[in-house]
């Protein structure tokens, strides 16, 4: 059976391996997950305890012996509810220290701030933080993240849409074909603006590049004066070069 859905919930490989097994062999000991399995015992034991402790396995003692079954299936609904209490909680925490949070890191920052995200969850942080712009400026958009991250950007885009984020986008001129989004604006780029998947975002005061690679990175600067500039070069190429 197909358990890769566990690894979305925060299970390990370890973790999968030794439920799926106990789930399709019913109830074993150490020594008989460890013939089946080959993962070393001392292992064995750490895994089996990081389940129970999610409640998706129990165990029972017979003869002096551990034998360990999974729990209901249901029981993964259950912690994925439990997850998601302790995440709200976690939530209205840091939410009543925003303030607080947002304060302190004004006044330790320098004027220019210069991050690095790498990866899907890296780019995944970079476009949340699109969220809180008013407006988005795009030079040469490849509906990249459309396109390879497609159920986030569904659930991101409805939440763009319901804040009200303008997007101003050149998109590239093979993008011609691509339908436009909600409160999105559209012009196209001469063909020569069309060589590697690399996208400048413009939003508030931050300028961010976009290079989709084999590894996704995003190098955001945030600086005002950068910003405005890149702004300008961003209305001149709507005004005088990109076309409808």
């Amino acid at each position: 059976m197909d358990l890769d859905f566990l690894r979305k919930i925060g299970l390990s490989e370890g973790e999968i391996k030794i439920y799926s097994n106990l789930l399709d062999f019913g109830e074993q000991s150490v020594q008989e997950i460890n013939e089946r399995l080959r993962i070393e015992r001392r292992n064995i034991y750490d895994i089996l305890n990081k389940l129970i402790e999610r409640g998706l396995v129990s165990f029972i003692t017979q003869n002096k012996k551990k034998i360990f079954k999974v729990t209901s299936p249901k029981m993964i609904l259950s912690y994925l509810e439990e997850k998601e209490y302790h995440i709200n909680e976690i939530k209205e925490e840091v939410n009543s220290k925003m303030k607080e949070l947002e304060s302190s890191y004004s006044k330790a920052k320098s004027e220019t701030n210069a991050q690095i995200f790498r990866g899907v969850e890296g780019m995944k942080a970079v476009w949340n933080d699109f969220l809180e712009a008013e407006e988005m400026c795009w030079i040469g958009s490849g509906r990249y993240v459309p396109e390879n991250l497609p159920h986030f950007f569904t659930s991101w885009n409805r939440k763009r849409v319901k804040k009200g984020i303008i997007w101003k986008n050149l998109l590239r001129s093979n993008m011609r074909d691509k339908k436009a989004f909600d409160l999105e604006e559209q012009k196209f780029l001469p063909e020569e603006f069309t060589s590697n998947p690399t996208v400048i975002g413009i939003y508030g005061n931050k300028v961010v590049n976009l290079l989709f690679f084999e590894e996704y990175f995003a190098i955001v600067i945030e600086n005002k004066k950068l910003a405005d500039s890149y702004r300008t070069y961003h209305k001149y190429l709507w005004d005088n070069v990109a076309k409808v």
